[in-house]
């Protein structure tokens, strides 16, 4: 349950949260919300200062039905990112949530610590052997069809079973081109809808094989605001539920909007833990 970042070992024994920095226009909750080099900064600060082990930086919204761009603007938004971060925070655990394996390998030689790959190489060809020669931590999800397809494309014959079935094929994949750690993340809201990704928190324990940690990507998704009739600006107490739930069924990452909410969540289920 150990990933190496950058040489330094970090432990996923005990759960860990990768905060959320958005460089889309157009990202559900906080698209736009990051548009100059103070705010972004402010917002790494704050994160990292609140407990953060990763921050996930994302330059292409995969929402659903977001708008497709170019690997051009994806480059354009987010490698300037990258390089000021580390300018100013340079021991930041960076993950890069990007499918293509141009973005990746760029962002890994200016210093980035991690890939955070919604296809788990199925939307480029290249991902997975670029991974394995970087020897990086992956971080594979699940999906069907692409942020613009998804939602059309949630009929299962067995829902954890075909996410099963996907992974331990996918984990062949990584293995054999070279990547060592692996985190598995099962896409809460990538082709699943609202009752879905409920049957999937319910059951996230029997997701864990091969003792691979599991990210819960949860964070103010329409599976809470919709089930409550309010919007993403108003889920931050569902979220906390919810992500309660993920660390209580297995999980071990948290990618979440809120940093310091989520780490309250792992001091108090790591106290229910002790004392049952």
């Amino acid at each position: 349950m150990t990933i190496n970042c950058k040489g330094s070992l970090i432990d996923l024994s005990s759960p860990k949260v990768m905060g959320i920095l958005n460089l889309t226009p157009d990202s559900f909750y906080d698209g736009g919300k990051y548009k100059d080099e103070l705010q972004i900064l402010h917002q790494v600060e704050k994160m990292l200062l609140e407990g953060a082990t990763f921050i996930d930086i994302g330059a292409y919204s995969s929402r659903p039905g977001a708008d497709h761009i170019s690997i051009e603007e994806e480059e354009k938004r987010i490698l300037p990112v990258v390089t000021l971060i580390l300018s100013k925070f340079p021991d930041t655990i960076l993950s890069i949530d990007t499918f293509r394996s141009e973005i990746a390998k760029q962002c890994i030689d200016i210093g980035a610590a991690i890939i955070n790959d919604i296809s788990a190489g199925n939307l480029d060809k290249n991902m997975i052997e670029t991974v394995g020669q970087l020897k990086v931590p992956y971080i594979m999800m699940h999906m069907k069809g692409t942020p613009q397809t998804m939602k059309s494309l949630n009929q299962y014959e067995d829902l954890v079973k075909d996410i099963q079935f996907y992974f331990s094929q996918k984990v062949i994949e990584a293995r054999k081109k070279g990547i060592n750690d692996i985190i598995i993340d099962p896409g809460f809201g990538f082709a699943k809808n609202i009752d879905q990704n409920f049957e999937l928190l319910r059951k996230l324990d029997l997701l864990k094989f091969q003792g691979l940690p599991i990210l819960a990507g949860i964070s103010r998704k329409s599976m809470i605001y919709k089930s409550l009739n309010i919007n993403p600006s108003e889920s931050l107490n569902g979220t906390t539920s919810l992500n309660t739930i993920a660390l209580l069924n297995g999980a071990s990452i948290l990618r979440v909007h809120d940093v310091k909410e989520a780490i309250e969540c792992i001091a108090l289920t790591n106290k229910y833990h002790k004392q049952s």
